[in-house]
């Protein structure tokens, strides 16, 4: 998991080359236009979800997988909390993996909470289990979908 200003992406485009797509991507499109919903940048292996979504409390938060995407969420409104668990510490899924939607639920409770302010952005890779939406209020974001090669 990384946390982070948009302002600083550029430092990680040796771990997640795709960064750089993502960024150019925002620096080149009026955001504040997008519509809800998906929106392709390169096919299945790029494309964003917009999203404006009501917060709500931790508890009602599970925790999600992905194991074809990394995750970049960038906020654009509103503050949103994350609950984060380390995935091979997560013991109690909810159903079976999804593997046309890429992603499973679990149970257990995060092992810490971070939260991002308009204006940053969080990477989450397979491994982090994440519970998104959380806190009071309703949120705009774009959640990235980077396929692993």
């Amino acid at each position: 998991m990384i946390l982070d200003s948009i302002a600083n992406a550029q430092r990680y485009y040796a771990l997640v080359p795709e960064l750089k797509s993502v960024v150019d991507f925002l620096r080149s499109t009026d955001v504040g236009a997008l519509t809800v919903g998906r929106h392709d940048i390169d096919g299945d292996r790029l494309y964003v979800n917009v999203a404006e979504e009501p917060l709500r409390a931790v508890e009602q938060a599970p925790l999600e997988v992905h194991n074809r995407y990394i995750d970049v969420q960038v906020l654009l409104t509103g503050e949103e909390s994350f609950g984060w668990r380390h995935r091979p510490d997560c013991i109690a899924p909810r159903a079976e993996f999804d593997e046309e939607r890429d992603i499973l639920f679990y149970s257990d409770t995060p092992a810490t909470l971070y939260t991002l302010h308009a204006g940053q952005f969080t990477i989450l890779f397979p491994e982090d289990a994440h519970a998104p939406l959380i806190g009071s209020g309703r949120v705009r974001k774009l959640i990235f979908k980077l396929m692993l090669q």
